[in-house]
């Protein structure tokens, strides 16, 4: 009998996993609010089917987990946990692309009692990022080196053929995702002091890095890098550093939004209906009655920085100081990303790309100093998959796949930090060309 799998949601990402596992003949059902988006995903396949999910309605969701041998959870993180005490009540595998949460650690136990594998982070970043990374770890550690510092460097982005707009920029996830994540504060090893950074000077830490065939990119802190010294077992590193990648002038933009108040999850005030009135309310001068170039005026003396500023152009490009439409917004975020949703999408046939760059230096067991790299560049595929889709859905299908056919035999919650795990699915993204490029320097 085959193996029947249950994918919960049909995002942006979903497509590649779906052709992946029918491929290899395995049952599926996917469920998501619309049922349209799975039955386009499908493409009629006979071993698939839609069907509508409605996560808060508990006997729905009992009944598909019953039903299937492993779920794929591809819906909102905050609904992992609920999935996973399910497949737990099920006897039922789960597979995340997602960060593990405290709550889905918690439930580590009793999976690895009742012969389950929760895994989580098998996707992109995090996910490729882990596994690429403990294969070079692994492979120092076992010629008797240490790795004594470690930057790890990811971004998505338009390829250098679709970088058209101001922005640099273009969505391949989602818009309100991207700009969440600039709320974040950061936190890092470098050359054996922590650097704690907070929110609001976040943009303010980022520095130019070349990357062999891609050219001059721009990187800052990404989260907490702290917890990856025990994830990594690189307790002697002296730094250890993960970051986000951007075309140039991201960050020096990205600050003046954090600065005026653009990613305030603040609701929108009742009386504005455009951007240009949420951009004075901002201003402190939502009373004045201001044309475009006034406002921007305003907002260049709120930041000190001339009317000609980069960052300027960009806003008024993407319609920050005009009567674009933002009813229906909830918060001020969201009144931003629907603009940008809007503005910084792919044209059809135009290609994403992902950068994945590791570096590490080490000392060899014979004491001498070792610089190893290593490489991911993936673009899309014109009116195909796009990068970001491939990247982080064909590692979750691998793991899948290897989970039912009884390759990866773990139990509990895990992420892909050990080889029995990294080593089968890096293999399989290997045959699919999405290949990590690893140089070893003397």
């Amino acid at each position: 009998m085959n193996k029947k799998v249950l994918v919960l949601g049909a995002g942006l990402v979903a497509k590649p996993l779906v052709k992946y596992l029918l491929n290899h003949g395995f049952e599926m059902t996917i469920a998501t609010r619309t049922v349209s988006k799975a039955q386009a995903l499908l493409e009629g396949h006979a071993n698939g089917t839609a069907v509508a999910l409605d996560l808060n309605d508990p006997e729905g969701l009992d009944d598909l987990i019953r039903n299937c041998d492993l779920a794929i959870s591809l819906v909102p993180y905050t609904f992992h946990v609920q999935v996973a005490r399910r497949c737990l009540a099920f006897d039922k595998h789960l597979v995340t692309t997602s960060y593990v949460s405290n709550e889905m650690r918690a439930l580590s136990g009793e999976a690895e009692k009742k012969g389950l594998l929760f895994l989580n982070e098998i996707g992109l970043d995090p996910g490729i990022d882990h596994m690429s990374a403990m294969r070079i770890i692994d492979t120092v550690k076992s010629q008797g080196g240490t790795v004594t510092d470690f930057r790890s460097y990811c971004g998505g982005l338009p390829a250098p053929d679709a970088n058209d707009n101001p922005w640099g920029y273009k969505f391949s996830w989602s818009p309100r995702g991207v700009l969440l994540a600039g709320r974040n504060s950061a936190r890092y090893l470098e050359d054996d002091k922590v650097k704690d950074i907070e929110s609001q000077d976040l943009f303010l830490n980022n520095w130019p890095l070349p990357v062999e065939g891609i050219g001059k990119l721009e990187a800052y802190p990404n989260r907490d890098s702290m917890q990856y010294v025990g994830l990594y077992h690189l307790e002697s590193a002296k730094t250890l550093f993960r970051g986000t990648l951007r075309y140039p002038n991201w960050c020096l933009m990205m600050k003046a939004l954090v600065d005026l108040g653009w990613v305030s999850l603040d609701e929108v005030p009742g009386n504005a209906t455009t951007l240009g009135e949420i951009f004075k309310i901002l201003l402190n001068v939502g009373d004045q009655d201001l044309t475009p170039s006034e406002i921007r005026a305003k907002a260049a003396e709120r930041l000190g920085i001339p009317m000609t500023a980069n960052a300027l152009e960009r806003f008024e490009w993407v319609g920050l100081f005009s009567d674009y439409n933002i009813e229906g917004a909830p918060t001020i975020l969201d009144a931003l990303g629907k603009v940008l949703e809007e503005k910084l999408s792919f044209k059809p046939g135009e290609r994403d790309m992902i950068v994945l760059f590791h570096e590490f230096f080490a000392t060899k067991a014979d004491g001498s100093k070792q610089r190893i790299t290593s490489l991911l560049a993936d673009y899309g595929v014109p009116h195909g998959d796009s990068a970001m889709a491939r990247t982080v859905s064909l590692p979750a299908a691998i793991a899948t796949r290897m989970i039912l056919e009884g390759k990866i035999k773990e139990t509990g919650v895990h992420i892909p930090v050990s080889p029995a795990i990294y080593n089968p699915v890096l293999n399989e993204l290997e045959k699919l060309g999405i290949v990590c490029k690893e140089n070893f320097e003397a």
